[in-house]
């Protein structure tokens, strides 16, 4: 399975042929490689994964809002003013002691992007579509996520009139902390189940 990493001379068939289609547009004169960036770092960096990051940060913070995000998680969501593309029709799943939540689209790649920006290579690749339903702990195995085997794992499969939102378990020792410092230790790889939330660790200190 191909996860996300980058390789500068190792680039898998379909960003090879993004990079090809851009480039020959560009020679053409029929696009600004600038305004490209622009909308590309919109969605990875404004339009989320922060967006999903505050939520769940929200939702730790503020018990209310968790009530209200576990009740109606579109509508919770459209509170802090993030909606749009496929994100209109929201689930959110929390995880718990006894149970993990993994999302999958199994038919294509639908996926929350005004939540979570564009969507992981790995997410509408074919191998992790079929076998995070079929083998779901292996498939968390190769992202480097092994849970206990007592704890139960749940696959959510998104459609194009639902999609889901994983909320991690808060990192243990974060009491106090504002949303925005809370936000930091939520990525996206936790919001859709291959990854947990984390502190990051500091050298010469304990995380």
């Amino acid at each position: 399975m191909s996860h996300d990493h980058d390789h500068d001379n190792e680039l898998d068939p379909f960003t090879a042929r993004v990079r090809a289609l851009e480039t020959i547009l560009t020679q053409k004169g029929l696009i600004d490689p600038a305004a490209i960036d622009v909308i590309v770092d919109t969605y990875e960096t404004k339009i989320g994964p922060r967006n999903g990051a505050r939520v769940v940060a929200k939702a730790w913070s503020d018990p209310t809002y968790a009530e209200w995000l576990k009740r109606d998680a579109t509508a919770a969501i459209e509170s802090l003013s993030y909606t749009g593309r496929q994100g209109e029709h929201m689930q959110a799943v929390f995880n718990t002691e006894e149970t993990h939540n993994l999302v999958v689209c199994t038919l294509c790649s639908c996926y929350p992007w005004s939540v979570l920006g564009l969507p992981p290579v790995w997410y509408k690749a074919p191998p992790y579509r079929s076998r995070a339903v079929i083998d779901p702990r292996g498939v968390l195995e190769e992202f480097g996520l092994t849970l206990p085997a007592d704890k139960k794992i749940r696959v959510w499969d998104s459609t194009a009139e639902l999609r889901y939102l994983v909320v991690p378990m808060r990192p243990e020792n974060t009491e106090g902390w504002s949303e925005e410092r809370l936000a930091e230790l939520v990525s996206r790889d936790a919001m859709i189940g291959t990854g947990l939330a984390q502190r990051p660790e500091i050298e010469g200190q304990p995380a």
